[in-house]
């Protein structure tokens, strides 16, 4: 059902995604469409994208006029960003888990107050309790995880958002991995989400949505001019003029394959797989399990405190595991010593985890 390289142990499905053979097929078979009649394929355009995203919208379970499809979540946190309009003495709340570039983003617009929150920390009530307390005065917007990328650990719980709500903070969550890991992505109902198609629900790269609550619509600015910028939100953030539309037009293929494989049984699934690979790794001396949600397809754990420490040291050590180790795997960087992030998705089978243990158990008594 995959392309992938089967001399490769791909265990790090959470950062690129992978596209299932059906999925491709469709967006060729669009390709083979503009390439047919372009004038009238870019003419039904538009149309054809509202169709689509209220494919998807049902899937996610929201509404189609609050949803617009972009091309990642990068991109979606920008849009969001913006819409906020925030005044020159406004803060965003943020942690120290999130995602490089939406943070970056975040501190373009406005001062921001990080949280720190240990990788170690419990549970939710402590995660609750920690993003809480790092509230201010100023705090106008809180940007969150859902999933954390490196720790792989949830942070924008429906509680927190309650919580947050409750106190007059907007709420922004980047849901990179929720669409097509989570039940419910979109749960507790933030002001502005947005999640990658891409990584866990299959669609083609360069896929992605931005979900916003009814009273920010309006203020969404549009990636471009265009000429369905007359219409606002979704329609004029969709379309970008004469661009390739394939991957969003082919994206809900990728949930509906999900919900044809059995939605819950793939989740269980891929679950169950990481805990197992989970469970290898943690018998290595120095190696230390992360506190987790067993429901993800996504598990953290310690290495030792040498390793990792910087973005170069956690690139190289992610490298030397693929070159010698023929594995796929996210090595994150921390101060006091980084960690390694496996992923478990229907292609993968337990020998690729065991083989990612057995080496990188010789690796690290090497060092």
């Amino acid at each position: 059902m995959f392309r992938l390289d089967p001399a490769v142990a791909h265990l790090n499905h959470g950062s690129y995604g992978a596209v299932p053979v059906p999925v491709a097929r469709e967006r060729r078979r669009l390709d083979d469409e503009s390439a047919a009649d372009p004038d009238r394929f870019f003419r039904d355009v538009p149309d054809r994208l509202a169709a689509a995203r209220a494919r998807v919208a049902a899937h996610l379970g929201t509404e189609p006029e609050g949803l617009a499809f972009v091309a990642n979540a990068t991109e979606a946190a920008n849009l969001a960003l913006d819409a906020l309009r925030l005044e020159r003495d406004d803060e965003i709340l943020v942690t120290d888990h999130g995602y490089g570039t939406v943070i970056t983003a975040a501190a373009r617009r406005a001062p921001l107050t990080t949280v720190a929150l240990d990788p170690a920390l419990p549970d939710e009530d402590a995660v609750c309790a920690a993003v809480l307390a790092g509230i201010t005065p100023r705090t106008r917007v809180a940007l969150l995880d859902q999933i954390s990328s490196p720790t792989a650990r949830p942070v924008a719980t429906p509680r927190l958002l309650t919580e947050l709500r409750a106190r007059g903070i907007t709420t922004v969550v980047d849901g990179a991995h929720a669409p097509g890991m989570l039940a419910e992505p979109l749960a507790g109902r933030p002001d502005l989400w947005f999640g990658n198609l891409h990584k866990w629900a299959y669609a083609p790269p360069g896929s992605a949505v931005l979900a916003v609550g009814p009273g920010f619509r309006a203020r969404v600015p549009a990636p471009v001019p265009s000429w369905e910028g007359h219409r606002g939100f979704p329609r004029a953030v969709e379309f970008r003029a004469t661009a390739d539309y394939t991957g969003w037009l082919a994206a809900p293929e990728g949930l509906d394959l999900i919900e044809r494989l059995g939605a819950a049984t793939v989740r269980a699934h891929n679950g169950a797989l990481v805990a197992y690979g989970a469970a290898l790794l943690s018998r290595l001396p120095g190696v230390t399990p992360l506190p987790c949600d067993e429901g993800l397809a996504m598990r953290s754990l310690r290495l030792p405190r040498s390793l990792a420490r910087t973005q170069a040291e956690a690139a190289a050590l992610r490298e030397e595991i693929a070159a010698r180790l023929g594995c796929r795997t996210l090595v994150w960087a921390w101060p006091d010593g980084g960690g390694i992030r496996i992923s478990g998705q229907i292609y993968n089978r337990p020998e690729e985890y065991e083989r990612l243990a057995a080496g990188l158990g010789a690796l690290l008594d090497g060092r």
